[in-house]
């Protein structure tokens, strides 16, 4: 009796419980649904995997003009467009950016479906370059919305909801093809309308109050962190938040914030481990882009049949896509001195690539075409993650978005020349399968490269002796600048355990550090 009268007394002490604890707990839910339906329903074109095949079939292009005409106008107009886009992504505060990338999205189908000369598949291409350069919005436009405590459970939930639409969207392309027995003109209408639907559901996203760069003067919650950036170029102390003129493009620069970033971006290309996943970051996402790019086209040419229903394209999208996310999945798992053996790792992932490259382009059979892929697909997305982390661990979340963003940038700019001297008709204007024969020796090349790197490595190791182990987490961090990257991790908060992004794009601020879809591949 005693004991219930106490335990009574108890709960009476007891604070009642806050409803607005309640009413915010729903709010979050309800934001974080609606980002997450709007991602997956934004992946819903199931058309996507055979635009290649109706450009051939239905709309009677030529391999050559498919080949050196209309496909190389993606890589120029998307190098075009990349910075722009992602200054005004923020400059905007991202909602307006993904208003724009879901009218390119509808501006691609439009001219699928009603263009006819190579003119206007060049304008496609270039509205589906905006698609690409647009997709930093959305990977951004979660993070500024939420508290930073919740980054990683969101970064979760929103690459699940993108890749569960990819997923779904390739398999749905494929069963009506396959199944369904609709002419890809038919899945292309379908297309159109999940894009006008995915239009309709942006005009309803809440649209953020603060970004990166240029609107930090208005907090989006009390509790947030305050930014790399405050620290570099604070607001006068003393005026108001709220009363705090935005700044432009000359204003953020007068502030010298990019130029300074900039200098802590030089000093920090002291740490090896940064520069090696950094150049990798470059030469392997060019070299694996052109890949993806002209894979359908080689599709074609090795199974180069008039019946739509045995076009397995989607199935092998949907397949890569899914490996892709185990191997990503799985890579966060692998434990080793990534000091000592990532050259090593790198070189025989590298190596296996320019393998699957070479049975690519030379088998006949179009399931050893679509296996190799798959597996081509499922090796890069492997090693994203590893070098994501790698990257990330000892940056600020400001320098991861500088970081990566340069990395993209630079991607863009060698798979852009490779294009012009390689595929462009003004250039060597190869045939699909000597273009898979220079993507061969370009692996082989950097496989070579990679293994000499793991040798001198190896050998400075053992020529140095036995040495103590740094931890795991902390490998690419050298002992002489290791309290200075722990400053900068400290000044980040929970930087560190921030998942790595899948194949990202050039993306923005704390969205930068988080695990993001790749842009998806052009078909």
């Amino acid at each position: 009796m005693a004991s219930s009268s106490s335990a009574a007394t108890e709960a009476e002490k007891q604070p009642p419980l806050d409803p607005s604890e309640g009413r915010e707990l729903k709010s979050w839910q309800v934001l974080v649904f609606s980002i997450c339906f709007y991602g997956f329903m934004a992946q819903m074109r199931p058309g996507e995997s055979f635009i290649t095949p109706y450009l051939l079939r239905d709309k009677n292009f030529t391999k050559q003009q498919v080949t050196n005409e209309i496909t190389p106008v993606l890589s120029y107009s998307y190098l075009a467009v990349l910075v722009p886009v992602f200054l005004i992504t923020d400059y905007l505060r991202y909602k307006p950016v993904l208003v724009l990338q879901s009218l390119s999205y509808m501006s691609v189908w439009l001219l699928l479906l009603f263009g006819h000369t190579v003119l206007h598949m060049q304008f496609m291409e270039f509205f589906y370059s905006v698609t690409m350069a647009a997709r930093i919005a959305y990977s951004s436009y979660i993070f500024s919305l939420v508290h930073p405590a919740r980054y990683q459970r969101v970064a979760g939930y929103s690459r699940a909801a993108v890749l569960l639409g990819v997923f779904t969207s390739s398999v749905l392309g494929q069963t009506l093809v396959s199944v369904g027995r609709i002419s890809f003109t038919t899945l292309n209408y379908i297309s159109l309308g999940f894009l006008a639907f995915s239009l309709l559901l942006t005009l309803f996203l809440k649209r953020p109050k603060r970004s990166l760069f240029f609107n930090r003067s208005m907090p989006v919650d009390p509790a947030t962190v305050p930014s790399e950036l405050d620290h570099m170029a604070p607001g006068d102390p003393g005026k108001p938040a709220g009363g705090r003129l935005k700044l432009t493009l000359l204003a953020a620069w007068q502030h010298s914030v990019l130029a300074r970033m900039l200098s802590e971006l030089v000093s920090s290309l002291r740490l090896p481990q940064l520069r090696f996943w950094s150049i990798w970051w470059v030469f392997n996402s060019a070299g694996y882009y052109l890949i993806v790019y002209y894979v359908h086209i080689l599709w074609n040419v090795v199974n180069p049949t008039k019946d739509s229903s045995v076009v397995y394209n989607g199935g092998a999208d949907a397949a890569s896509t899914l490996l892709g996310a185990i191997t990503s999945f799985a890579a966060g798992f692998l434990k080793i001195r990534w000091t000592l053996w990532s050259k090593l790792v790198v070189a025989c992932v590298t190596v296996t690539q320019a393998g699957l490259i070479y049975l690519m382009y030379s088998t006949t059979n179009i399931w050893v075409c679509y296996t190799t892929f798959v597996l081509f697909r499922g090796a890069y997305q492997f090693l994203v993650p590893i070098a994501t982390f790698q990257i990330a661990s000892s940056l600020s979340k400001e320098l991861c978005a500088l970081v990566f963003g340069v990395n993209t940038f630079l991607a863009t700019v060698l798979k852009t020349m490779i294009t012009v001297i390689v595929s462009d008709k003004r250039g060597l204007g190869l045939p699909v399968h000597t273009q898979f024969r220079t993507y061969f020796g370009y692996f082989v090349v950097l496989s070579v490269v990679y293994f000499l790197g793991a040798v001198l490595v190896d050998l400075r190791h053992w020529r140095q002796g036995h040495h103590q182990p740094l931890p795991l987490a902390q490998e690419m961090i050298n002992p002489v600048e290791e309290k200075a990257t722990q400053v900068l991790t400290m000044q980040d908060g929970d930087l560190a355990s921030t998942p790595p992004p899948e194949e990202i794009a050039w993306t923005s601020g704390s969205a930068t550090c988080e695990q993001s879809p790749p842009p998806e591949e052009k078909a």
